[in-house]
């Protein structure tokens, strides 16, 4: 365990202005506090904190941030308030242990909507103070050192996987190398430790099979860049076992077919001397097509700058070499941390300066719920980016795979709901084309466009995702505000009085609504009778018999069947619909499946979808339609799927066969189309299955239709 002394003298060494009387007093504070607490390895639970303040040394953090790291469990394992941490260490100071305690307190859960409130609650942090990831990030570093000290195996798996999918990404966001192939290493020992065991085994027989092979290499690429008159330093390293392992699944190849295991690091001067270098190597080695890559033009967005080239070197062997000067391998390194602004005797500045963490936050607003921000990040953070430019030279970074809308939403999120077109490179090209490197897009847009809810299907970038979804819900939730309204009017009309939204505010809390909007979507959605409504506000209906309302009934216009229709089995005044999936007709044997604040889904008994609720038995409802299951006055929703000869008339012929069997189209979806055949979804209103069957005989009579058959899921 490192020293008092010890601590304050690394510290020094760096930032000799350094509050050495604070990180005294923390350092003896936090060994007070904690006491005789112990970790899962028996050792004193204050050697933790210590270790965190010395891996945060190694990357010359501000003496707020080490202070911090000692006192960062204080507030959440001991009596320490943080009002007592505000009184002896400053405000910045208990800002931050704060910022790191309330992540660690729902950390401990293992529940997946936990998680994700522990990660939205990091992006929110690491906003308004980088540090608090730092922080956060050595912490982490230290428990995956550790990791083997705890018993439980479920426990040990759940953290590293976390590791994995969150902390070492992030890590990698904000260029800290050393500390993101670490953490991803201790969580691929835990996550696949026969595997990482099977790699380590083939790197240590290659170490000593190619003996001086690497010492070769090295000095003849020093010689090479010497004779060219470069003072470079040149070195040599191992690829982690884990991005061995990852590249290996990527690329789907063997052990033996991987061919850049080993990576050479030439670092010199000036960023002149980097491309002089490069110039000596490709003039003296072969290169290998399509390894070469320019992140000093065009640096990653975590600010990382080098040259990258795969040669076939000395001996010919095939060999990655990176290319840098001394200034980018310290960003490499270190990432943020080695432009800390301590430097220059301001405080450090935020994370809003971050393009990725600005889309972060963007996202974080607009998408619904935690779980879904999680499951955004988690699948952009994983992948690899291509490099795009906007008519005007500006650089946009997306992940490998992004199409002209992810590209739009980049630029701009108004740009991106108005995307109509684009232009790649001066062509047309569909909205779904991928992008690649060097790509220059062009979008075109039209203020009469939105977003449409087809292009979840092929955007890639979280905060393409987050405003579409977000898109479809204002849409849907207008879709249903609009028949919520036209229920209610109904429904008052029915009992005789006239349709007042400034009524439905007296019964708000009744219904546990927030607002007169929020009431009638949910009557829109189905899970509230718009009678129901109309009872709240007046009472006195609650014993009025309802023949009166069954003759109005009779009298309306024939509507689709909802709560008017009689269902046996069913509680009177259920909310209910019918399922989508499989739309039950009268004649059908139906089953109810009960959903909390949705009421009742009818689902066919055939149903694949009930599947899901074969272990919820205490949901199923076994009902049966009434007795007047095919009243004429009453039209229910069957869905056919159709292929269709494409020629001339087809589709009038469709329509009339239909009419002529008194069916009545609603809907018509085309799902796919080429020169022979259409294959649609059609809904038709009829009365009952056999009627369904019936106009299913004729169309399959039809000559200018090839199949038809029920829709089912």
């Amino acid at each position: 365990m490192m020293r008092q002394f010890e601590l304050v003298e690394r510290v020094k060494s760096y930032d000799p202005a350094a509050d050495e009387d604070a990180i005294n007093r923390a350092y003896v504070y936090a060994m007070k506090q904690h006491g005789a607490q112990r970790r899962a390895s028996g050792d004193p639970y204050f050697s933790h904190p210590i270790e965190v303040a010395g891996i945060l040394t190694r990357y010359r953090l501000d003496s707020a941030s080490i202070i911090t790291a000692l006192l960062h469990d204080t507030i959440e394992d001991t009596s320490a308030t943080y009002a007592d941490i505000e009184r002896l260490f400053g405000e910045e100071v208990a800002h931050l242990v704060d910022g790191v305690t309330k992540l660690s307190r729902i950390e401990l859960q293992s529940d997946r909507n936990k998680q994700a409130e522990n990660f939205r609650k990091l992006v929110l942090a690491m906003s308004e103070d980088l540090r608090v990831l730092l922080v956060k990030l050595a912490d982490r570093l230290h428990n995956m050192r550790t990791l083997h000290h705890i018993q439980d195996a479920d426990k040990r798996r759940r953290i590293a996987l976390e590791t994995m999918e969150i902390y070492a990404p992030l890590a990698e966001r904000i260029g800290i190398s050393e500390i993101k192939n670490e953490l991803e290493d201790l969580a691929f020992a835990e996550l696949h430790t026969d595997a990482r065991d099977s790699l380590v085994a083939r790197l240590n027989f290659l170490r000593e099979k190619g003996g001086g092979l690497i010492k070769r290499i090295l000095d003849e690429l020093g010689r090479t860049l010497r004779e060219a008159g470069l003072a470079a330093e040149v070195s040599g390293r191992e690829k982690s076992p884990y991005s061995i392992w990852r590249k290996m699944q990527v690329k789907n190849v063997g052990f033996e077919q991987l061919s850049d295991i080993m990576a050479f690091r030439i670092v010199v001067d000036s960023i002149e001397e980097c491309y002089h270098a490069l110039g000596v190597i490709h003039s003296r080695y072969p290169m290998v097509p399509n390894r070469f890559k320019d992140y000093i033009s065009t640096p990653k967005p975590n600010g990382y700058r080098s040259l990258h080239t795969g040669v076939f070197g000395p001996a010919s062997h095939r060999i990655e070499i990176q290319i840098r000067t001394r200034e980018m391998h310290e960003v490499a390194q270190f990432g943020v941390a080695a432009h800390w602004t301590y430097k220059q005797g301001h405080r450090p500045a935020d994370g809003k300066q971050f393009r990725w963490l600005q889309e972060m936050l963007d996202v974080l607003e607009h998408a619904s719920n935690p779980e879904e921000f999680l499951e955004h990040t988690k699948l952009e953070m994983y992948q690899d980016q291509v490099f795009c430019f906007t008519p005007k030279g500006d650089l946009i970074a997306l992940p490998r795979g992004a199409c002209p809308v992810d590209f739009a939403y980049a630029v701009h999120s108004k740009v991106g709901d108005t995307c109509v077109g684009a232009k790649i490179n001066g062509r047309i090209m569909p909205l779904r084309t991928p992008l690649n490197n060097g790509d220059q897009v062009e979008i075109v847009t039209s203020k009469a466009q939105t977003p449409s809810p087809t292009w979840e299907r092929f955007v890639v970038t979280a905060k393409a995702r987050a405003r579409i979804r977000r898109f479809v819900r204002q849409q849907q939730r207008g879709q249903y505000l609009e028949l919520g309204r036209g229920i209610l009017i109904r429904a008052f009309r029915q009992e005789g009085y006239e349709y007042a939204e400034k009524a439905l505010e007296g019964v708000l809390k009744i219904f546990k609504q927030d607002s007169v909007e929020d009431l009638v979507v949910t009557v829109g959605e189905g899970n509230l009778n718009g009678r129901d409504v109309v009872v709240a506000i007046y009472p006195e209906l609650k014993n009025r018999p309802t023949a009166d309302n069954v003759v109005a009934l009779k009298r309306a216009r024939k509507k689709p069947a909802g709560n008017a229709v009689s269902i046996r089995g069913l509680i009177p005044g259920m909310a209910m619909h019918f399922a989508a999936c499989c739309h039950p007709l009268p004649g059908d044997r139906i089953v109810g499946i009960v959903t909390t604040g949705k009421g009742v889904t009818i689902h066919t008994i055939d149903c694949d979808q009930l599947e899901q609720f074969s272990e919820t038995p205490e949901r199923w409802l076994d009902l049966s339609w009434s007795e007047n299951e095919s009243d004429p006055d009453k039209v229910h929703l069957g869905r056919v799927n159709l292929v269709v000869v494409n020629e001339p008339g087809s589709l009038g012929n469709l329509s009339t066969v239909v009419a002529k069997n008194q069916g009545n189209i609603t809907n018509l979806k085309i799902t796919n189309r080429n020169a022979d055949y259409f294959e649609m979804l059609l809904d038709i209103e009829v009365r009952d299955v056999k009627h369904l069957t019936n106009i299913i005989a004729a169309l399959r009579a039809t000559p200018a239709i090839n199949s038809v058959e029920r829709a089912r899921n």
